[in-house]
């Protein structure tokens, strides 16, 4: 039996970015990262759309992105001279009905009072900036002219799995199995392969299956698995000047090099709870809901070419679509990461930080977190994140 001072639950971004941040603010004792897929071939992080925006509707979420953002600028001074994400900086642009008006400027104010570089712009404005598009049924827009876009997700993950390597990390390939608790503490985490390690601190950072875990400990968590499918198409026009583009029915686009990748027609009066091994992507979604949205908001998307598809899995919570972060309340010594509900990747440099920081020195510094703590789901208070894509 193996101990540790900490053992993180979950190696793909979340649980790399706490290490990786641990060790940066001065942690001197022993982890475990725990991963029970270490290619990520069905991660949240490498099959998610890989974005980063500041339009959220609430402070605390735009100051997360902000500090990812700020991480971004400085890669190659943290991560190496070679350290790069392929960041395509081209912006969010999310339109609005005349129904949906009011949020979007509500949010708009929150953004711009957190110095995001957000410009709301009526739909004759909108058309004459963005020619391809149609504004029909469209009240107003909101365009992030900086400091949003697309990257590599992949790239931005074995970044921080890489850096971890003379660390002194030890990288734990199982799936975990149990957790014993003693009272108001999470004494020992059983894995798959026989193992027990014991933990002074155990983190969930187990992405979609974060509610399952913590279920183990007798704790719930309101964290499930929700599929999300992804489409791959061409067209014979080529827009430069695209951001990544919402559609007021939550359908999005966006260019990938020279073809467009398109989601987001999940309903919501059907969303349910998926099942963990499935992973095949909703066609009928493309062909029924998104295609033709599609052709009617970029008339130029009527003549495409389907190419392929993926699913992959948000880690959803289902009280008010935000993170929960930080120590549990009594079993002080078990940490959420858990339940970004598809901002996880942008979110997770800044989660790693602050929860480091946490554990170090006993409090937030950088960003204060306390909004996203546990005490809210126990009591049943949502804080509500309004722009979820």
């Amino acid at each position: 039996m193996a101990g540790y001072d900490i053992v993180i639950i979950g190696g793909a971004i979340v649980g790399s970015s706490i290490a990786w941040h641990l060790r940066e603010e001065g942690f001197a004792g022993t982890i475990a990262l725990v991963e029970r897929d270490p290619q990520f071939a069905r991660a949240a992080t490498t099959l998610s759309c890989a974005s980063i925006r500041q339009q959220f509707s609430i402070a605390e979420n735009i100051r997360l992105s902000q500090y990812t953002l700020a991480l971004f600028r400085r890669l190659k001074q943290e991560f190496g001279a070679e350290a790069d994400i392929a960041f395509r900086e081209k912006g969010y642009l999310i339109l609005a009905s005349e129904e949906g008006l009011p949020v979007l400027k509500a949010s708009h104010a929150v953004q711009t009072a957190e110095g995001a570089d957000i410009l709301m712009e009526d739909a004759a404005a909108l058309s004459r900036r963005f020619g391809w598009l149609s504004t029909e049924g469209i009240a107003g827009g909101a365009w992030g002219r900086s400091g949003e876009g697309w990257f590599d997700a992949h790239a931005l993950l074995m970044l921080f799995r890489k850096a971890l390597k003379d660390r002194k990390i030890d990288m734990i390939r199982a799936s975990v199995t149990g957790l014993n608790r003693q009272g108001n503490r999470i004494t020992a985490v059983k894995l798959d392969n026989g193992e027990r390690l014991e933990a002074g601190i155990v983190m969930n950072a187990a992405g979609p299956n974060g509610g399952r875990v913590a279920a183990m400990a007798g704790i719930a968590l309101p964290v499930e698995p929700r599929k999300r499918s992804v489409f791959v198409f061409e067209a014979r026009e080529r827009f430069d000047d695209m951001p990544l583009l919402v559609d007021p029915s939550g359908i999005y686009v966006r260019p990938e090099g020279s073809v467009y990748i398109t989601g987001g027609a999940e309903p919501h009066e059907t969303d349910r709870a998926a099942d963990p091994g499935d992973f095949e992507p909703d066609w009928p979604l493309f062909e029924e809901t998104i295609w033709p949205v599609l052709a009617a908001r970029i008339p130029a998307f009527e003549a495409i070419k389907v190419g392929r598809a993926w699913a992959g899995h948000y880690d959803y919570n289902t009280l008010d679509q935000n993170a929960v972060i930080g120590q549990h309340p009594e079993v002080k010594n078990f940490i959420f990461a858990n339940g970004f509900s598809g901002h996880g990747l942008q979110q997770a440099p800044a989660v790693g930080r602050a929860l480091a920081e946490l554990i170090v020195h006993g409090g937030y510094r950088t960003i204060d977190c306390s909004v996203f703590g546990y005490e809210r789901v126990a009591q049943g208070r949502p804080y509500r994140e309004l722009n979820v894509i």
